[in-house]
This record gives structure tokens, C-alpha cells and sequence, in this order.
């Protein structure tokens, strides 16, 4: 009896989904999650702009941890993300959720996730940090506990005794903030760190060296979608599945999102009106 109503509230629940998503491709709108990085902010407003400026949908954006991200996919209460990093920082996601979703491959190579130090700090490798606790007061300056990059530092603090060091929790906001205030007082700091990133630009920076590989090589941002969108929005999922651009577009969106009085939808839709040829190949 007991596994039978089990049963029961797990066809309500799949039934429920269903509707809404035949909904949302009825009334021609979109849910896009993601996390609410400085790039990741700057690539799904873009997709927004895209969907509703060229395709008239109509998009609700909405914010969560990178966990809440993944999840919001796999059961198809979001529609689209243009925000995993893999195969490392959010590997654990795709590995668990992988028959739950669609992943449907790169938006952008070249991404990069690690330790990052002020190029004036005297030190080239995480091995070192170790010796130097204290000038970095005991402290690796971290973002949101939910993300890949934290897990992976976990691990590296664990993997290189740092035993001796805080990861501090927070968010990116706070670690550049935390990063800015450092860097104008010229004492170390060490933040958890990944390109593209509007810091890098702002400042003189470096990664740390890894040479155990904690953090892995070179990274992809990969666009996913949930299950059954090909079905029910064929043009969203074709738009998505053409969605492709390099660092130096998204760095110029981010840098933009900075000016004085910017939003991140008005840069999206200043890029996608001063970049009309590649916008027309992700529509075709």
C-alpha cells in the first residue's frame, strides 16, 4: 500500500511537470537558471536578450546555488542553462543528474578555475601558500558554498596540507570586494579564482600552479536543457544548440556590466545589436 502511493505521488509529480512545461512552450516562455557569477550573469542575459528581442519569448531569469542550478534542469522546472563549467567544477553535477537532462555541448573554451594570488604576491605555487599562512591571514577567500570551485578547493586544501588555512564562504561579489580591499593596502591575499572574470582585467593577476591537477586543465561552459525541450520549443532549442561565442565577447559584456548605471540586460542587448552577424548564425 505504502509503495503504491509512493508510486502515485511520483506520477503526480511527473504529470505536474509535464503540464507546466507544456505551458511555458504554449505561451511561448522561457525559464533560464543559472549561478550568479560575473560571466554567468553576462552569457544567460544574452541568451535572454536573443530569445526575447529576436524570437519574442517572453524569459524569466532566475538565480540560485550552482546545485539548485543543476536540479532545477534535471526535474524541468527550468528550461535551459548556459552555465556548466566542465568536465571539472561541476563534473559531480553532470555525473549524478547525467539521464535527467540534455547536455548540449560548449558555448565557450578556454575557461580556467584555480587559486588566485596579486602578481606582486612572491609566490608561484599552491605548495606555498602553506609557509605563508600568515601572511594571508589564514585565510583563502571563497564565493558561494555551493560551487564546484569550492568543493575543488576543499580538496586541494586537503591535498597540500593547508591545514593551517579558512576557506571563507561568501560570494563573488564579497571576494572581489575582499580582493579590491587587499590589493589597494598591497597585502597578500588568495581568492578562488576562474577566467573569463572581469578581475583580470581590472587587476594584475595570477594563478597559482597546481601540480597535483586538483583544479584540472582548461574548462568548457556547456549549455543544458531539460529533457523534452527539442519537443516542445524546437527554434529555442535550436537557438540554444547553435549558441556559441569566445572569451573576448563575454569579457566585453562583463566589462560593460560595470560602467555606471549599467544593467546586464541593456549590455546584452547593446552586444547582440553591435554583433548582428554572429546573433543571425545561432538563429539559423
Amino acid at each position: 500500500m505504502k509503495m503504491a502511493l509512493v508510486l502515485i505521488v511520483a506520477m503526480a509529480l511527473l504529470v505536474g511537470g509535464c503540464q507546466k512545461q507544456e505551458d511555458r512552450a504554449a505561451q511561448k516562455k522561457i525559464d533560464l537558471i543559472y549561478v550568479e557569477w560575473s560571466s554567468e550573469v553576462a552569457s544567460t542575459n544574452v541568451v535572454k536578450a536573443v530569445l526575447q528581442e529576436k524570437l519574442g519569448y517572453e524569459v524569466q531569469l532566475t538565480p540560485v546555488s550552482a546545485a539548485a542550478m543543476w536540479q532545477g534542469i534535471a526535474s524541468g522546472d527550468a528550461d535551459a542553462m548556459v552555465a556548466a563549467w566542465l568536465p571539472t567544477t561541476h563534473g559531480h553535477y553532470l555525473e549524478r543528474l547525467s539521464g535527467q537532462l540534455e547536455d548540449l555541448g560548449p558555448n565557450l573554451d578556454g575557461t580556467r578555475i584555480g587559486l588566485v594570488v596579486p602578481a606582486y604576491v612572491d609566490i608561484n605555487s599552491i605548495t606555498e601558500i602553506k609557509q605563508h599562512a600568515e601572511r594571508f591571514d589564514g585565510r583563502i577567500i571563497g564565493i558561494d558554498p555551493g560551487a564546484g570551485i569550492m568543493s575543488k578547493t576543499e580538496e586541494a586544501m586537503e591535498v597540500y596540507g593547508l591545514d593551517n588555512l579558512r576557506l571563507m564562504e561568501g560570494s563573488g561579489a564579497t571576494m572581489t570586494a575582499t580582493l579590491a580591499d587587499a590589493i589597494n593596502r598591497d597585502q597578500w591575499m588568495v581568492v578562488t579564482g576562474w577566467t573569463p572574470h572581469w578581475k583580470f582585467a581590472q587587476w594584475d593577476l595570477k594563478y597559482l600552479e597546481d601540480p597535483q591537477n586538483v583544479y584540472g586543465g582548461a574548462e568548457q561552459i556547456h549549455t543544458i536543457v531539460r529533457q523534452g525541450l527539442e519537443e516542445d520549443m524546437p527554434e529555442v532549442y535550436r537557438f540554444l544548440d547553435n549558441f556559441s561565442w569566445t572569451t573576448d565577447d563575454l569579457q566585453q559584456v562583463m566589462v560593460w556590466n560595470r560602467e555606471d548605471g549599467a544593467t546586464p540586460y541593456a549590455s546584452a542587448k547593446r552586444w547582440i545589436e553591435e554583433n548582428p552577424a554572429k546573433v543571425e548564425a545561432w538563429l539559423r
